[in-house]
């Protein structure tokens, strides 16, 4: 049985654990269509699934292929006990997948059954038997859920919206009412020149407020986009419209086509990698200051697992820092005849070898063939929960950018930023 364990708080941890759950649970192919996808919605009774599933067992019974009737009945049995364990969903909802799979070619398939806890809210009962796991629901919590204040402006109006992931919304239009560029029969050029500054100038004030209270009653706004066909979004921007809270938060500006609607659309388009690019200034923002901290000696910083381990057995870490790529396993040794333990840390690769030298090793204690291994822990996850036990946040890094690949390469995949010197 797998079990991936994810919760409802949304961070980098979280959203990598989900991410390698789907390339697991991607890789599943079942012989025919044998494969069971459950979700529960947080606001279903159990009892209502246990029921739905008595139906489908009843109903699977009927299949007249003997070994694919029996495959289904056993997946839905699996589903059922680990329903069992729960006397209402998770806050979040529930999915749990089941079925058999081929180990080893035809004719080896085991029942596999994997329990997800999701980080967001599952809103559809479903079950489906398939040759696949249904895995679209969970592929859409990975979409970036973050919240991006959108502004298009030029000399007509201004159009101001919230992009959340793939959601859209047009909060507020302003219209400028400037006159034209030509002036009036019977004005000066300079008269007509002041005064239109002026109105352009108003104009400019009005979009700003509209704009401040827009984006500032978002608390978790990741950052603004502002976008228009001409100059006038780089002088509203260099005009200091905007509250100075959302100046820094201005990602960048795109050249669009259009105004109103049409515009914020085309804004969206063209900043996907402006968007893309958030979550990497993030990581490179992180560990630049764990290169800051290291590279002027403040103590501040730390990496290595040993030292790492330290420092969080101490709750002297602030942010932990795991690269993505860290493919190693913690594993615990213990002897069932003096209780001698051991911890070590393997690569992924050594496992098998580490279980054989286990089971016919010796206990370094009382030199008895007693020693057994524990359930592997991925140190991603493991040094993630010890981290979170005492006070300290955890990030998972990719190797998108350079920062993420001198963590992994320089560094052992490892480092912290900490919140006082050991």
């Amino acid at each position: 049985m797998g079990h991936f364990l994810v919760s409802s708080k949304r961070s980098s941890l979280l959203t990598f654990r989900l991410k390698r759950a789907l390339e697991t649970l991607s890789s599943k192919e079942g012989r025919h269509t044998e494969l069971i996808s459950l979700y529960v919605p947080p606001d279903r009774q159990i009892s209502d699934a246990m029921n739905n599933l008595r139906q489908e067992y009843s109903t699977a019974s009927n299949i007249k292929s003997r070994t694919t009737r029996k495959n289904v009945l056993d997946a839905i049995e699996k589903v059922m006990q680990r329903l069992r364990l729960f006397k209402t969903p998770p806050e979040t909802g529930l999915v749990i997948f089941s079925g058999a799979l081929p180990q080893n070619g035809p004719g080896s398939e085991k029942i596999e059954t994997y329990v997800i806890v999701p980080p967001e809210p599952v809103n559809i009962y479903l079950y489906r038997c398939d040759d696949k796991f249904h895995l679209d629901p969970l592929r859409e919590m990975l979409r970036a859920k973050e919240t991006y204040g959108i502004l298009v402006v030029d000399g007509s109006g201004a159009a101001i919206a919230l992009l959340r992931g793939n959601r859209l919304d047009i909060v507020d239009e302003v219209t400028s009412g400037l006159p034209g560029k030509h002036r009036a029969g019977g004005q000066s050029a300079r008269r007509f020149e002041r005064l239109r500054e002026a109105e352009v100038n108003d104009y400019y004030k009005r979009v700003g407020t509209h704009a401040n209270e827009a984006f500032l009653q978002v608390p978790d706004l990741k950052g603004i986009i502002v976008g228009g066909p001409g100059p006038t979004k780089v002088e509203f921007q260099e005009g200091g419209f905007l509250h100075y809270t959302l100046k820094g938060k201005i990602l960048g500006a795109v050249d669009t086509s259009y105004v109103g609607y049409k515009g914020v659309d085309e804004v969206v388009v063209k900043s996907q990698d402006i968007l893309r690019e958030v979550r990497y200034l993030e990581e490179k923002r992180l560990v630049q200051q764990f290169l800051y901290e290291l590279g002027h000696e403040t103590g501040l910083a730390t990496y290595g697992e040993r030292e790492v381990r330290e420092a969080i057995r101490k709750a002297a870490v602030r942010t932990l820092l795991i690269s993505e790529d860290l493919d190693q396993l913690r594993v615990e040794m213990s002897c069932s005849n003096c209780g001698y333990t051991e911890n070590r840390t393997i690569r992924k690769t050594e496992l098998s070898k580490v279980q054989q030298e286990t089971a016919t090793g010796r206990c370094p204690n009382c030199s008895a063939q007693t020693l057994v291994m524990n359930e592997p822990k991925d140190v991603i996850d493991e040094l993630a929960e010890l981290a979170d036990q005492s006070g300290a946040s955890a990030e998972v890094i990719s190797t998108q950018t350079e920062e993420g690949v001198m963590l992994i390469k320089s560094f052992g995949g490892l480092a912290a930023i900490l919140k006082y010197p050991m």
